[in-house]
C-alpha cells in the first residue's frame, strides 16, 4: 500500500466541477482584484470565526506583518513568539523592525509553554504572539490574562487551526487580531497562495485594508506607506466554496486522529492526546507523534510505502536567518528535543479507515 503524507486530490475530486464552475464565474465577471467574491468571502469567513471583521490578504505571513505595522509596532519593540514554529511567524516580527522574543514549547502541546513567557517581558514588549500548532489552540486563557496585566497586545497565528475551538469560541476570535494562512494544505486552503487577518476592532480592519492596497482607502491617495497584499477573486471564490465544507472536513480530520489515538500502542512513540474537556480544540491540521529514533523510523515507514513529513527540523533558534540574535538552543531544550523527534504522520479528510488501519499496524510493528 502506498499512503501519501498529503493527498488534496481526495477532497478536490469530489468538488471538481463545483471548482470550475466557479472559476468560469470569476472569469465571466473580469474583475479579479477587489471584487464581490472577496467581499463576500470575508463576510462569510468573519462570521465562521465569530468575529465582526475579516481582511483578505496575500499569505499568512503577511497576515501577521500587517497586523504588527497596522498597530504601529516596530524599531525598538519586542514581541514575545514561539520557538517552536514555522519561521514565518518570526519574520513578521522582522519585517516590521520589532525584535522577536522566543518562548520554550510546552511538551505536553507543543504550543508556546504559557509558564515561561512573563519572564521574557520587558518595558520594551509590545505584543505576544500565539501560534496554534499542528492546529491544536493555545491557553488563550493563560496568553489574555498575561497581556491584560502587561497591557499587550495578542495576535493569534491560526494558519493550522482554522475552525479549532477553545472555551466555546473559534480561533481568529481569541485575541485583538487573528492571521490566517490559506496555502492549499491547510485544513481550509486556497489553490494557491492566501490569507486573512480577523478582528472585531473595526479601526484597526480599516487600518490592515488600507496597508494592504498601496496604504490607500482612495485611489492615487496614499495616506500610509503600505504593501500589495490582497486575496484574488479566483482564491476568494474558492475559499467561499471549500469554506462551506471545512467542518466536515473537521470531523473527519478528528475521527482520523481519535482512531490512530485508539489504535496506536508502541512505547517508542510519543502522540498528540488531548484531554475529554478539549476534545474542540484540535483540528488536526498535523497529527505528530515523537521518537527519539526518528530517522529509523521514517525510513520504516518509507519502506512500508507510508509518506512522512517533519515540522520541524531545525529550530528558531538555529536557522541561519537569526545567527545574528546569539541565541542558545540550551535555554530551548523542549524545542529543540520536539524539533528532534517529531515525525507527522499522514492524516488528511479523504484518508480511508483501511489506509488508517494499515498506518497504525506498521506504527506498531516498529
Amino acid at each position: 500500500m502506498d499512503i501519501p503524507y498529503l493527498k488534496l486530490a481526495a477532497v478536490h475530486d469530489a468538488m471538481k466541477d463545483e471548482l470550475i464552475r466557479k472559476f468560469e464565474e470569476v472569469l465571466e465577471k473580469e474583475w479579479f482584484i477587489q471584487g464581490t467574491e472577496c467581499g463576500e468571502f470575508e463576510r462569510e469567513f468573519a462570521r465562521f470565526c465569530g468575529t465582526e471583521y475579516c481582511v483578505g490578504v496575500g499569505n499568512g505571513l503577511h497576515a501577521i506583518r500587517v497586523i504588527l505595522q497596522a498597530y504601529g509596532i516596530g524599531e525598538g519593540d519586542e514581541v514575545i513568539v514561539p520557538a517552536n514554529t514555522f519561521i514565518a511567524t518570526v519574520l513578521a516580527v522582522s519585517y516590521v523592525g520589532a525584535v522577536p522574543v522566543p518562548v520554550d514549547a510546552d511538551w505536553d502541546t507543543c504550543n508556546i509553554d504559557i509558564n515561561k513567557i512573563e519572564s521574557k517581558i520587558t518595558a520594551r514588549t509590545k505584543a505576544v504572539i500565539a501560534v496554534h500548532l499542528y492546529g491544536r489552540a493555545a491557553d488563550m486563557d493563560a496568553v489574555n490574562a498575561l497581556a491584560l496585566k502587561y497591557r499587550l497586545k495578542v495576535i493569534e497565528d491560526a494558519a493550522q487551526a482554522h475552525g479549532a475551538v477553545w472555551r466555546g469560541r473559534r480561533t481568529g476570535n481569541l485575541g485583538d487580531a487573528a492571521a490566517f494562512s490559506f496555502y492549499p494544505g491547510k485544513n481550509l486552503g486556497a489553490l494557491g497562495d492566501g490569507g486573512a487577518v480577523t478582528t472585531n476592532d473595526k479601526e484597526l480592519a480599516d487600518r490592515i485594508r488600507a496597508i494592504c492596497n498601496y496604504g490607500s482607502h482612495r485611489k492615487y491617495d496614499h495616506q500610509l506607506k503600505g504593501c500589495n497584499s490582497r486575496l484574488d477573486e479566483i482564491q476568494a471564490a474558492f475559499l467561499r466554496l471549500k469554506l462551506r465544507y471545512l467542518d466536515e472536513w473537521n470531523r473527519r480530520r478528528k475521527q482520523i486522529a481519535g482512531l490512530y489515538n485508539e489504535q496506536i500502542r508502541n512505547p517508542k512513540l510519543k502522540l498528540p492526546l488531548v484531554k475529554k474537556e478539549e476534545t474542540d480544540s484540535h483540528v488536526f491540521h498535523i497529527y505528530p507523534v515523537f521518537c527519539a529514533e526518528r530517522e529509523k523510523l521514517i525510513q520504516y515507514l518509507d519502506e512500508k510505502g507510508i509518506h512522512t513529513n517533519i515540522h520541524y527540523p531545525i529550530p528558531i533558534p538555529e536557522q541561519g536567518a537569526y545567527r545574528d540574535e546569539k541565541w542558545d538552543i540550551r535555554d530551548y531544550p523542549v524545542t529543540e528535543k520536539i524539533c528532534t523527534e517529531e515525525v507527522s504522520i499522514p492524516l488528511y479528510p479523504g484518508m480511508t479507515d483501511e489506509e488508517v488501519r494499515y498506518v497504525t499496524d506498521c506504527l506498531n510493528g516498529f
